[in-house]
């Protein structure tokens, strides 16, 4: 049981580290120093960088479902569950203006780095767009819901750039007030 939580504790030190560092900048010794492991304990749990990465992805990838899940369960209407979607960058504004969005800054560090594990970092991605797409479709605009769906995905990425490089919460809040507007349009 206690290597199991000592593997969660790496995981959770990884993320954080990547998040905050990048992955390229974050070294073994820095996450078993986070975690307070000897080199020799750290690596019975892993023994390379990508395994850790590989990890991270994998819960995240977790997270966000258990996310989407509790955001079906909560939102009565698809419209309501795509709001809940579009406030993530009002909810996370501080880690956003100061880290941007931990999903599109890890795929385009590891794109950057012509990384192995970049199709596995892009599922997060399509996570998000298959659960948007679904609920445009949901709101009957089933011909138009994937093209709906990547504007949405457009929309958090752009605001979280924007948000890193500016740190203007004004604009993070004008921006979901204006996606809100515009997803009035879709309800029926």
């Amino acid at each position: 049981m206690a290597a199991v939580a000592t593997r969660e504790q790496i995981v959770a030190a990884a993320d954080r580290l990547f998040y905050h560092g990048g992955y390229e900048h974050t070294s073994f010794a820095d996450i078993a120093g986070a975690v307070g492991l000897s080199r020799g304990n750290f690596y019975y749990h892993f023994k390379s960088k990508d395994a850790i990465l590989d990890a991270v992805i994998d819960a995240r990838l977790a997270d966000t479902r258990r996310m989407l899940e509790q955001w079906e369960a909560e939102a009565p209407t698809p419209a309501g569950r795509i709001m809940r979607y579009v406030e993530i960058v009002l909810t996370n504004r501080a880690d956003i203006q100061d880290y941007g969005c931990p999903v599109g800054t890890l795929t385009t560090e590891l794109a950057k780095l012509e990384h192995a594990m970049l199709g596995q970092a892009g599922r997060l991605f399509t996570l998000f767009r298959t659960w948007l797409r679904e609920q445009f479709v949901l709101l009957e605009h089933a011909e138009q819901a994937d093209e709906l769906a990547m504007h949405v995905l457009a929309f958090s990425q752009g605001v979280a750039v924007m948000a890193n490089a500016f740190h203007d919460e004004a604009f993070i809040q004008r921006e979901v007030d204006r996606m809100r507007e515009w997803l009035h349009t879709y309800e029926r």
